[in-house]
């Protein structure tokens, strides 16, 4: 990786930009204001007027409704490149792991407690830190999202052509999503699909969340049991969890419709089970982990399949509950989700400390 570049002092923007739309709908004067920090709102409407910005080719207007996955240019302006006030912390990305990467492609293993880029109080992000220490990476996008608590395979793009590829990829349902999961609870089923759809709201205290709503949008989520533990009380279940749709939050409210919870969500868990987990388990997170993306190249057409293995503090926690007490298939799948487990760590005993 190449030095990081002094962003207070960062040359000022004069190339055209290509922006992603990554939700919709959305009016394109609000789009533009957010991503344009520091252009004034008559410089927005004159560009927009102008037929400077074009939106998937085509001119538009100030009240035109974008949609997921369109593409927004904007002319070259001469405006500061946002600063990053918050340095981001050397244990979260200088070590930041990569897990695959050619001329077209980077997947990155993200820590936990990393927003994937700034906004919403946030002055930096993962992209925002790559952009900075990686050689030619200005114009890298990501391709798509994970919440910050949330850890693990996140896919970025080097290229206009591998952006546009994996997104419509995305889109279609081409691309295998796998994440792991502790849930509160015994799961009985040793399969489950949730079919539930899903509409965003905002709380009094203006946070984004999801519910369970028949206006919804459809949402599809594939549940299998890996091991489960009855003790301690009231139980846990590692699950692997299959999304066929990408819904914000998706993962947490299914599981928390069913009434199983991720252990350590602070949106759609138990608070004072939380506190308990937390303290019994010693489980620092949310236990979300996106564990493996398997897709088509956008550019070479092979098959690329990404494994990111589980974080050492939600492993740690998963020896914590010891021998499970049933599973589908638990010695096979514990032993793959705690194989790179410092040799120490593996040597612990069954039924290690559930304090």
């Amino acid at each position: 990786m190449g030095k990081a570049q002094d962003l207070e002092t960062a040359p000022v923007k004069t190339a055209v930009r290509f922006l992603q739309v990554t939700e919709g709908p959305q009016r394109l004067d609000n789009f533009l204001r957010r991503h344009l920090k520091g252009a004034p709102k008559a410089l927005i409407y004159r560009i927009i007027r102008s037929g400077e910005v074009r939106v998937d080719g085509c001119r538009a207007q100030p009240d035109s409704r974008l949609h997921a996955g369109q593409t927004v240019r904007v002319p070259p302006l001469r405006l500061p490149e946002p600063t990053i006030a918050v340095v981001p912390p050397a244990r979260a990305l200088a070590s930041l792991s990569v897990v695959y990467e050619d001329e077209a492609l980077l997947v990155v293993d993200k820590p936990s407690g990393v927003a994937v880029h700034g906004g919403s109080g946030l002055s930096w992000g993962l992209i925002e830190w790559v952009r900075a220490h990686w050689p030619g990476a200005q114009r890298w996008e990501l391709v798509h999202r994970l919440d910050r608590d949330t850890s693990g395979l996140l896919v970025i793009a080097k290229t206009r052509r591998a952006l546009k590829g994996l997104q419509a990829a995305w889109r279609a349902g081409e691309v295998a999503k796998t994440y792991l999961a502790l849930t509160v609870g015994m799961l009985t089923e040793s399969r489950l699909r949730i079919r539930a759809p899903l509409e965003r709201y905002l709380t009094a205290a203006g946070e984004r969340r999801v519910r369970i709503a028949e206006t919804g949008k459809p949402s599809d989520s594939e549940v299998v049991r890996l091991a489960a533990w009855g003790a301690p009380a009231p139980g846990f279940s590692l699950v692997e969890v299959r999304i066929h749709t990408g819904r914000t939050h998706q993962i947490r409210a299914h599981l928390a419709h069913v009434g199983h919870p991720i252990a350590g969500d602070e949106k759609y868990g138990d608070f004072s089970l939380n506190k308990v987990v937390a303290r019994r388990l010693d489980l620092p997170r949310l236990f979300l982990h996106a564990s493996r993306l398997a897709f088509r190249h956008p550019e070479s057409g092979r098959r690329v399949v990404c494994d990111a293995p589980l974080p050492g503090a939600l492993a740690q926690c998963v020896k914590r509950l010891g021998r499970p007490t049933e599973g589908g298939v638990p010695q096979r799948a514990l032993d793959s989700v705690l194989r790179d487990l410092p040799a120490e760590m593996a040597q612990q005993p069954n039924g290690g400390d559930q304090r």
